[in-house]
């Protein structure tokens, strides 16, 4: 007899083969994190165990090649920054404390003989960080070392620091190219037209411009002469800072910036000719015959007797000693650096509750008898701007004194946040100012309409509904958000006004929106006298009557004990030697995307209600 055939095997449902599609794809991804992760742990295992820290060693040069923007705070996390270097990226951030820090540590240190510094990899930015880094540059100088600057192709940032080197050398084949300041924007408006999006702005103040790319296909006319006056007066300091500095007469160096193409012509398209023809530099070399001249000048000879003997920032920042718990009373730094935003916010970034915590935990620290302010910022959310000076208020009625150091930029909302310190710092290129207030509101019925879609119902009343974004703005809408500007502007300039000792028609007269540099500034009273962090926290301790002898401190969001051990890790020698061995982690890793400055204002704004700033798109580029 024939035995039966097994039954056919059931097919699958479509809904079952999706589900199990989607468990094979999950397991799949949950072994490759697994993996990844236990890759990430092994290489930090290997980090700790297979190297000690080196030493550095006598007559070292130390590098200074920094890559990325200056900043004030990392705003990538320990472990993203550990994992770039892996990879062999860099996450194209500095802190600025670390680079003076080392400079100014050098300067005493017997095992440094002289400083490389090679600026071809930084990035575009603030003079006003710049100036810091110079003046660093200045005292490791006085203190009898030299500072050899050494570059491919530089751009006028780099050779701004460059320029305060004893010797400025160029590759024959590089080139130095200094062009002048200029502040273009991308608008928006053509394209929000073509997306069907409204954008209705309400502001105060004649030069306030922040938002112009979202209502007009091009700069006005008023935010052109502002920017004119402000730029003309960053260029012009530039000038005379660079010409004092090669001993060159300012004029003769604008006019050969203004006459590159003509003069160009007289080397043959050489620009590293035309430098040194220029005096801008004072000879070029090779990477190779660089080496040579360090070796000539006595530096000994690198490991194998390659090259020369040195040490990088980062080898150095980790060497130089710790200070461990500073239990003495001193100045404490809070660090306000980034778009002003509502909420808590990650170091590098200002949040209006957490930054405003720092400054509440450095005035309840028995430890801060003062407190120094250190803002880089363009400004944001007015509320979020007010928690924070609402804090350095109650930190001056509570009897400590509040210094605000200015960085490259502390406008608009950055100004708000300092306008009530008992004193105001800023560098002469420090971008300030900009007091002035708008507010920014999204509709998109024409967006709906393009796709077929409309809005429409009933209310119970007149402004019932009216911040539906899906509806055209009512124009008493309209009124309400004028009149909330309008008081927002009241605040800002009568608050300005009492802090600085002010009447109110002066600050309105200087207010507006207008935009100044630290120098400019300082003459229309809106800052106290010009300097940078280090003659804020002199101010503060002087202030504080706290004698010679003080410790300083930044009041920052604490680490956990792997944090602080990923920062160790970034800087040490171990991932140095983990790269020899060929330990590298994919660049993506640690690629990030940047948004383009005026995009900024929309990440968080929110829709349904009027999003009010305090904010100044006005960096030169």
């Amino acid at each position: 007899m024939t035995p039966p055939l097994p039954p056919p095997p059931r097919r699958r449902s479509s809904l079952q083969q999706l589900l199990h599609g989607i468990n094979v794809v999950r397991l799949v991804i949950i072994n490759l994190v697994f993996f990844a992760f236990l890759a990430i742990v092994l290489i930090l295992v290997v980090a700790v165990t297979a190297a000690d820290e080196q030493g550095v060693q006598p007559d070292s040069v130390l590098v200074l090649k920094p890559q990325g923007q200056l900043v004030e705070q990392y705003s990538a996390a320990p472990l993203q920054r550990a994992l770039s270097r892996l990879s062999g990226d860099t996450v194209n951030q500095v802190q600025l404390r670390d680079l003076v820090g080392a400079i100014d540590a050098a300067a005493k240190d017997a095992r440094i003989s002289r400083i490389l510094l090679l600026p071809g990899d930084l990035g575009s930015g603030g003079f006003a960080a710049l100036r810091e880094v110079g003046a660093a540059l200045d005292r490791f100088r006085a203190a009898g070392k030299p500072v050899i600057a050494w570059g491919v192709n530089l751009d006028q940032g780099q050779y701004y620091l460059a320029a305060h080197a004893d010797r400025v050398l160029l590759d024959p084949q590089g080139g130095l190219m200094l062009t002048g300041l200029a502040n273009y924007r991308l608008f928006y408006k053509d394209l929000f037209d073509k997306l069907g999006i409204d954008v209705h702005l309400f502001r105060v103040g004649e030069f306030k411009s922040a938002a112009e790319p979202y209502i007009l296909d091009h700069a006005s006319d008023e935010a052109k002469q502002a920017d004119s006056y402000w730029m003309g007066g960053l260029w012009d300091g530039y000038l005379d800072e660079v010409a004092g500095l090669r001993k060159l007469d300012p004029a003769a160096l604008r006019d050969d910036v203004d006459n590159l193409p003509q003069h160009i012509a007289s080397t043959g398209g050489d620009l590293a000719k035309l430098a040194l023809d220029q005096r801008l530099i004072d000879g070029t070399a090779t990477r190779a015959e660089l080496i040579a001249m360090l070796r000539g000048q006595g530096v000994p000879a690198g490991d194998k007797q390659q090259g020369f003997r040195q040490v990088d920032l980062a080898r150095y920042v980790a060497n130089l000693p710790s200070e461990g718990k500073l239990l003495a009373p001193g100045v404490t730094i809070v660090v306000a650096e980034g778009e002003i935003v509502g909420g808590k916010r990650a170091p590098g970034a200002i949040g209006g509750e957490s930054t405003a915590a720092l400054i509440r935990t450095a005035r309840e620290d028995k430890r801060t008898k003062a407190l120094v302010l250190r803002v880089n910022s363009p400004g944001g959310e007015v509320y979020a701007a007010e928690e924070i000076r609402r804090e350095v208020a109650q930190t001056r009625a509570a009897g400590i004194p509040v210094v605000v150091s200015m960085g490259n930029v502390a406008a608009s909302g950055g100004y708000w946040i300092s306008m009530n310190a008992n004193r105001i710092l800023a560098e002469p290129n420090t971008i300030t100012g900009s007091i002035g207030i708008f507010g920014m509101y999204y509709t998109v019925p024409d967006t709906l309409a393009k796709l077929g879609i409309r809005s429409d119902g009933v209310a119970t009343g007149p402004m019932a509904g009216a911040f539906d974004i899906t509806r055209p703005l009512d124009p008493k809408v309209g009124t309400v958000i004028q009149a909330i500007i309008d008081k927002g502007y009241r605040d800002f300039v009568g608050n300005v006004a009492k802090a600085r000792g002010k009447s109110y028609e002066a600050i309105d007269a200087i207010a507006q929106g207008r935009v100044w540099t630290g120098r400019q500034a300082l003459e229309r009273g809106l800052v106290d006298r010009l300097g940078g962090l280090d003659d804020a926290v002199a101010e503060a301790a002087t202030l504080a009557k706290l004698g010679a002898d003080y410790p300083v401190r930044y009041e920052e969001a604490p680490l956990g004990g792997f944090e602080r051990f990923l920062v160790n890790l970034n800087h040490s020698a171990s991932t140095q030697l983990l790269q020899s061995w060929g330990v590298r982690l994919p660049s993506w890793f640690a690629q990030l995307p940047r948004l383009a400055p005026e995009l900024e204002l929309l990440r968080h704004a929110r829709a349904g209600t009027p999003n009010i700033y305090a904010d100044c798109l006005c960096s030169p580029r």
